[in-house]
């Protein structure tokens, strides 16, 4: 069932709520005069009516049971943020990517990108002028952090009234109103595939945020079951639940066909919590896949984020899974995290082995049915049986980065020499790639996190949460004011370091890897067989075996802060590719043979990587 205000054009619109237990919905039109229309109760706890001489721009809300009022549940256009009406949009476009054919998800390198510190604007179309730069990079799909209407403060300087992760949305099908219209993102998604980039969107189905979120005056979207780290659980399988995974499953499809969205990127889904015989996220893809095959001229993909290292979310239906295209795997960030960086606390603790690094490249779940000592139980099983290419990792993310105290970033905790080797182990890895914007450059803007806030008392709530999240850590200060406008500010990109000085080497160095990733057929071989991984604890060394009926390759990485004596393990001759401690790569100079005879050893440098190949 289609939810939600959809215009048909020449003034007419249907409305469409979800509200099982009330006994009245009436639609207030506020603009341009007012009148009150009531909705006609229909199966499923649906209300639906036609109304005329109604246009785009038309502001309205629903009266409930004859008394308050509230915003659509499924507004498509929050003007006024999330406390204020809903606005009918005519979701008219003159598409131009009639010939686009997506990317196919095993080929994706990801971008993800925050719209409001992306550009000094912090819009979609802002982005767009970007788009010819990230191509040039070798970058083929952008993930866009989640875009449902936040809130704000709109009692502050309007450019900084909305200051929001994303991860606070209360309405999931209307684009937030700081960002730009629903035609705009349109525009945005139009020119990315016009240069050869597919979009993915950030959704959050397990939770809504704590500001204007009215959900629960109009059904019970909500239950006590459960509860996430972020509040009340969302009722997936309780009472009256088919109006709830209705209503995320339409938004899905919504963003698919109106937006030409390629992927949906889903939050947390450890959150999405459904004892049902059928779970929500089954349920959801099969009807995304179903969208797919109806006349669509390419895929579209779901991939889930999850920390439970359960290779069911993207097993096939036939084979028990829940048929998801793929997923994250925080293991290999995490286990080439604590090597760069000496990392221990928190869930670092449980990583910090070279042996869990080569781990993760041959069999993506370091923790597959192991004790974790920072869960303080067994975790995980194997997914040796999935592809690698069902796997998204990276060396930096916006969690990765924003559960710093500060936001740090890479660059501003490990050694050029360290940046360069952590883009290689990532670049050269089988699995699905993500870069966090500016990463590729070496931006030196923190990620902060931040919010802005209208409600005093929950301001205080943040505060005092943010703090309480790091005391554990004992550091010296108080972290960056989540409310602060200059906490968003700082975390704006310096997008013209690229042009400069190692940063420019390092922008360089990144597209030399993708163009290798893309080219060259040992890389280009995803089969989990065609990989062999070994390591040297005591030197602090991982090697890594590609290989594919043609070529093969070798790639060894040094996480000592001293150079060591390496023998690679080929059978041939090989000749070097690629070496980060390279002067052209402003290295401190490179004692790696350009031809390396069988058997013949040299010496290393420093947290580098070299990569040769067979012949």
């Amino acid at each position: 069932m289609r939810i939600g205000a959809n215009y048909l054009g020449d003034g007419e619109c249907e409305f469409t709520v979800w509200s099982p237990l009330l006994e009245s919905v009436t639609v207030q039109i506020l603009t341009p005069e007012q009148q009150l229309i009531p909705l006609k109760p229909q199966s499923e706890g649906y209300w639906q009516t036609k109304v005329n001489d109604v246009y785009p721009g038309t502001l309205y809300r629903y009266v409930l049971n004859g008394q308050d009022a509230f915003a659509d549940p499924a507004s498509q256009y929050q003007p006024e943020g999330v406390h204020g009406p809903s606005q009918i949009v005519d979701q008219h476009f003159e598409w131009t990517d009639e010939g686009w054919t997506g990317v196919p998800v095993e080929s994706m390198i990801f971008y993800e990108v925050h719209v409001g510190t992306f550009t000094p604007e912090g819009t979609f179309t802002a982005i767009i002028p970007r788009l010819p730069d990230l191509r040039e990079l070798g970058i083929n799909a952008i993930e866009i952090m989640p875009i449902a209407q936040f809130p704000g403060d709109t009692h502050i300087e309007a450019s900084l009234t909305y200051r929001n992760w994303g991860y606070d949305g209360v309405y999931p099908y209307a684009v937030q109103n700081s960002y730009g219209s629903p035609a705009d993102l349109k525009q945005l998604v139009n020119a990315c595939h016009q240069h050869g980039i597919a979009v993915v969107l950030d959704v959050v189905y397990n939770h809504f945020g704590p500001e204007g979120n009215y959900m629960s005056q109009f059904a019970p979207y909500f239950t006590k079951t459960y509860k996430t780290p972020w509040g009340e659980a969302l009722n997936f399988d309780d009472a009256h639940s088919q109006g709830v995974r209705n209503y995320f499953i339409e938004n899905a499809l919504y963003w698919l066909r109106e937006f030409h969205i390629d992927a949906l990127r889903l939050d947390a889904i450890q959150a999405i919590y459904d004892l049902g015989a059928k779970h929500f996220l089954w349920e959801l893809a099969e009807a995304v896949h179903h969208f797919s095959q109806q006349g669509q001229k390419w895929k579209r993909h779901l991939i889930a984020e999850s920390d439970m290292n359960n290779p069911q979310i993207i097993r096939p239906v036939e084979l028990g899974g829940y048929g998801l295209d793929a997923q994250w795997s925080d293991d290999f960030h995490h286990s080439l995290h604590a090597l760069l960086t000496g990392d221990r606390q928190g869930y670092y603790q449980d990583f910090g082995q070279t042996a869990q690094l080569a781990k993760a490249y041959e069999d993506t779940f370091v923790y597959d049915w192991k004790y974790a000592p920072h869960r303080k139980r067994f975790h995980g099983v194997s997914c040796r049986d999935r592809p690698l290419s069902q796997f998204s990792v990276c060396i930096q993310n916006h969690d990765q980065i924003g559960n710093q105290m500060k936001g740090e970033r890479l660059s501003q905790r490990i050694s050029f020499e360290g940046l360069k080797l952590a883009a290689g182990a990532v670049l050269l890895s089988p699995n699905l790639p993500l870069l966090f914007m500016g990463e590729e450059y070496g931006e030196t803007a923190p990620f902060i996190y931040f919010v802005s806030h209208s409600d005093p008392d929950l301001i205080q709530m943040v505060r005092a949460g943010r703090k309480q999240e790091f005391e554990a850590f004992h550091y010296a200060d108080d972290p960056p004011d989540p409310e602060s406008s200059e906490t968003f500010l700082k975390s704006k990109l310096n997008w013209e370091l690229r042009n400069d000085g190692k940063h420019k080497i390092l922008w360089n160095w990144y597209r030399q890897l993708i163009n290798f990733r893309k080219t060259h057929p040992a890389l280009l071989n995803q089969d989990r067989n065609s990989i062999k991984a070994t390591n040297d604890e005591e030197k602090e060394l991982v090697i890594v075996r590609r290989w594919c009926e043609s070529s093969e390759l070798i790639f060894v990485m040094n996480f000592n802060s001293s150079p060591v004596t390496v023998n690679l393990p080929f059978e041939q001759n090989a000749n070097k590719l690629l070496d980060s401690a390279d002067t052209s790569w402003s290295g401190h100079g490179s004692e790696a043979p350009e031809h390396l005879s069988v058997g013949q050893e040299f010496k290393l440098q420093p947290t580098s990587l070299v990569l040769y190949e067979k012949g």
